[in-house]
């Protein structure tokens, strides 16, 4: 064995100890909530600091929808309720899935799922202000720059009327 190899791996060991393997990357899945009221989509702006802006995707200073990550044992639609009353505080009625999406950058990949929902009770808050500093509602035809990749392709697979755009 080369001298160069064995002080790496001793190196690696005093890093990691005995236990050696790296740990793969793992893909994450979470949620896009797209919520109508009339002919406008609720998306709220992201905090423009990175640690605040909490995305592994990262999303700081972009518009996004509510969503977030789905947790051991939830089904889409509870993960998805949990998250919109979360982060803004509406209570959801009724909720669908309308499409799957593939994201992924240089940072993270996660499969969002994208719901709807035009039937929930309350207006809007800010519920954790340290990550989206405002909720606003936009016409599909007048949305603010720049839009968070994920619900961006949430709202482009809505206004195609599919399910899934393979990229």
């Amino acid at each position: 064995m080369s001298p160069v190899f064995v002080v790496l791996v001793r190196s690696l060991r005093g890093v990691m100890g005995n236990n050696m393997s790296i740990e793969k990357k793992k893909v994450g899945v979470g949620f896009g909530v797209m919520l109508f009221k009339g002919e406008k989509i609720l998306l709220g702006r992201r905090h423009v600091d990175p640690d605040k802006a909490d995305s592994e995707l990262h999303g700081e200073g972009t518009w996004t929808m509510p969503g977030g990550k789905l947790e051991f044992g939830e089904s889409f639609e509870d993960g998805a309720k949990r998250e919109v009353y979360e982060e803004t505080g509406l209570q959801l009625d009724e909720i669908k899935i309308i499409c799957v999406n593939n994201d992924k950058n240089e940072y993270a990949h996660f499969v969002t799922i994208g719901l709807f929902s035009d039937k929930f009770n309350g207006e809007p808050k800010v519920m954790e202000p340290d990550e989206i500093v405002e909720w606003q509602w936009f016409s599909l035809d007048n949305l603010p720059t720049p839009l968070y990749f994920p619900s961006a392709k949430v709202i482009e697979n809505y206004r195609k009327k599919l399910f899934y755009i393979s990229q």
